[in-house]
């Protein structure tokens, strides 16, 4: 199953996004949450400093 969805993302315009993932440490408890984001290629700089944000 994951390598259809892989093939479908690297066909077409699939190719103009990436996935943004980053590691968040909880300031309650002190453990690693990881924040995903789905990006246009061009904006990934922006999705990582939203992510921050929040």
């Amino acid at each position: 199953m994951a390598k259809k969805v892989v093939a479908t993302l690297k066909t077409g315009k699939g190719k103009e996004y990436s996935k943004v993932i980053t590691m968040v440490r909880s300031e309650k408890t002190g453990a690693y949450t990881f924040k995903e984001a789905i990006a246009h290629n061009d904006h990934v700089k922006d999705a990582l400093a939203e992510i921050k944000k929040v």
